[in-house]
């Protein structure tokens, strides 16, 4: 069975989530190294265009770093893994709540009865 961040696809994208795959792990990490380290082989600026998204979406944090040559962002996760599951989980629900009021909360009841 193939290993992916979450099941929810709207969420992330395939390349996204692979990203990810490889950067919980190391906790930091440059555009470069990722890119070395994934499995489908992508050009370099379309990591740092994903990576660009992540920290748009606040997935992942960035500083920079001068280094020869000029300045090079390092990213790192905001969560572990468990952590961001957890937190996509929790928006969901909540948003099944919002929109479902008592009706979720029942079938929530029902559901974890056992």
């Amino acid at each position: 069975m193939k290993e992916t961040v979450t099941d929810f696809d709207s969420l992330l994208s395939p390349l996204e989530q692979e990203v990810l795959q490889v950067l919980w792990p190391a906790k930091s990490m440059r555009v470069r190294e990722i890119h070395s380290k994934l499995k489908k082989k992508v050009a370099l600026s379309s990591v740092a265009v994903i990576l660009d998204r992540l920290f748009d979406k606040q997935i992942v944090t960035r500083t920079i770093e001068t280094a020869r040559g000029g300045a090079r962002y390092i990213y790192t996760p905001v969560h572990d893994r468990k952590a961001f599951e957890k937190s996509v989980v929790e928006s969901a629900v909540n948003k099944l709540i919002d929109t479902f009021g008592d009706n979720a909360l029942s079938y929530f009841n029902e559901r974890f009865k056992r």
